[in-house]
């Protein structure tokens, strides 16, 4: 790996080159890659500076995550991989028959209020993490997010416009307005915006290594808020709360392996629709012409089709090894015809509101972590005191005990289909590229789309993350980006895709961090990628 395979150059418009450097972090706010960056010249290694930085972007983006989040990762220690699965279970009283007397036959958790909170996981990723890997006292970890969230930071604009959009549904969730918007509004872009709640929060979950998030007095805040608001989250929910390592799950694409988190999470959707597109000769079409795309699209879309059907925490009817079989996913490429665009439907393998950042140091390790409260602010509640930001994970949970998906019906203590996948790219068993994509069901499309664009078309990291993307949303409609060239979108609508352009890409399209390995990161070190989609976030002090 001592030179990348793919060409330096970079044929889209990007504000943003290539970095290279022996230790970093890569995040979606410039506060967030400093406080990581401070651990490491503290003497931290990869994972002090991932915990410092997650920290950091509850505070900073609290539009896409916060302390109520959930979170996962995948590590490379150095010489092995680890996967790390931090999601929170339903409470103990949520049944088909607690929702049903709620909100009538076949409900499930709604989007937003306290009967969407599922128990948050992302204080639990960060200590298992330190337990095994960190170097640093944990509480020095919490600091530079305490600090930011004491003196303030100024309000960014794609954090802003987030906010503002938010505002109008949630203002009356209980402790929103009290948290989120100050002046009985959201705050202006370059408005300096004081968290000190979460402050108070972050010095008490780093003087305890978590255990005041989990059985102390954040946790009873946490309840006892939800509960005073008619939710039924209790401590003994919190207390059982448990991160989980895991093998990540892993599939072979010309000469590199993909590995994801295992189910009940979608990565293993770019992965069918990777081990689908090796049935093909994409390299021979044109990168960015028609007949590449198409290709693309259907796969996506039969890999959701079987990622709808059968993906669940525990339980699933198959496995993931009979979802990823090569004979299976040759047998679902030939459904793909080149000439028109289909609505497919799951196949049967049993015959055959998001952050991303990863970090690296100059001893080998890479962690890819991602941590979100589901959608923009989550639940919408959020307990004053402390600040935290409830997610609304349990909107992820099937109603129907007659629907398709049963392994993923609303039951207590259970853990709900979920969107956020960090990544990791190995080859011949060694480290590759830490990286990720955020936004809902755009993740395992972006990942697919990033790694065809660098293996298939040898493209660098950065011009991958610079190229006009598509999402696929449902049956045959497709969002793309509007810079995407007017001939190839004439052409993907004439095979019946039905296409809306859209200018808004933050929105709609993901953004990301990469990192590739260059080599020894301690003498070649690693190339830094990332999404001009999330540009415009200022700093601000």
């Amino acid at each position: 790996m001592n030179q990348a395979p793919f060409s330096p150059g970079n044929p889209y418009s990007s504000v943003r080159v290539p970095v290279f450097a022996r230790n970093g972090v890569s995040t979606s706010h410039p506060l967030g890659a400093q406080a990581g960056l401070r651990m490491l010249w503290a003497g931290g290694n990869a994972v002090d500076a991932a915990i410092a930085a997650a920290a950091v972007m509850t505070i900073v983006e609290p539009v896409s995550n916060g302390l109520g989040s959930d979170a996962f990762c995948i590590l490379w220690d150095g010489a092995q991989l680890h996967g790390l699965n931090a999601s929170g279970r339903a409470p103990q009283g949520w049944t088909p028959e607690y929702f049903e007397k709620r909100y009538g036959k076949q409900a499930k958790p709604p989007r937003r209020g306290v009967d969407s909170i599922t128990v948050p996981g992302a204080v639990s990723a960060w200590v298992a993490l330190h337990e095994r890997f960190g170097k640093l006292p944990f509480a020095s970890l919490m600091e530079p997010a305490a600090e930011i969230a004491e003196r303030g930071y100024l309000v960014p604009p794609v954090v802003q416009q987030k906010w503002a959009a938010g505002a109008p549904e949630l203002q009356a969730q209980p402790g929103f307005a009290q948290s989120f918007l100050p002046s009985g509004r959201a705050p202006a872009v370059g408005e300096l915006f004081r968290f000190p709640a979460a402050a108070r929060a972050l010095r008490a979950i780093g003087a305890t290594q978590g255990k005041a998030f989990y059985e102390g007095e954040i946790a009873e805040a946490i309840t006892s808020f939800v509960q005073q608001h008619g939710g039924c989250l209790s401590m003994a929910d919190m207390a059982a709360n448990q991160a989980e390592w895991v093998t990540p799950v892993a599939k072979d694409y010309r000469g590199y392996t993909l590995h994801e988190i295992p189910p009940g999470g979608q990565g293993i959707a770019a992965q069918i629709a990777l081990g689908i597109l090796s049935n093909f000769d994409l390299a021979s079409l044109p990168l960015d012409g028609v007949a590449s795309q198409h290709l693309q699209i259907e796969a996506m879309k039969l890999a959701f089709a079987d990622v709808d059907r059968y993906v669940a925490d525990a339980g699933m009817e198959v496995t993931p090894e009979q979802m990823l079989d090569d004979a299976y996913l040759a047998s679902r490429a030939k459904l793909i015809d080149p000439q028109r665009a289909q609505d497919f439907k799951a196949g049967n393998p049993v015959q055959g509101g998001t952050i991303y950042l990863t970090a690296v140091d100059e001893s080998g390790m890479m962690v890819s972590f991602i941590q979100s409260n589901f959608a923009g602010f989550g639940s919408g509640v959020v307990e004053p005191s402390f600040g935290i930001s409830l997610q609304n994970r349990g909107f992820g949970f099937s109603a129907d005990p007659d629907g398709p998906n049963r392994a993923n019906l609303v039951g207590p203590g259970k853990r709900p289909f979920h969107t956020i996948i960090p990544a990791f790219l190995t080859q011949d068993g060694q480290p590759v590229m830490s990286f990720g994509v955020m936004g809902g069901n755009m993740q395992p499309q972006g990942h697919m789309q990033t790694l065809v664009r660098m293996i298939d078309y040898g493209q660098s990291p950065q011009a991958a993350c610079d190229a006009p993307r598509w999402r696929y949303n449902a049956g045959l409609a497709l969002n793309v980006e509007a810079g995407m060239n007017p001939a190839t979108v004439a052409g993907l609508q004439a095979l019946g895709h039905q296409l809306e352009v859209i200018d808004d890409p933050y929105q709609d399209f993901g953004a990301g961090q990469f990192i590739w390995r260059m080599g020894d990161p301690a003498v070649e070190g690693y190339q830094f990628a990332s999404d001009p989609r999330r540009d415009g976030l200022a700093a601000g002090f």
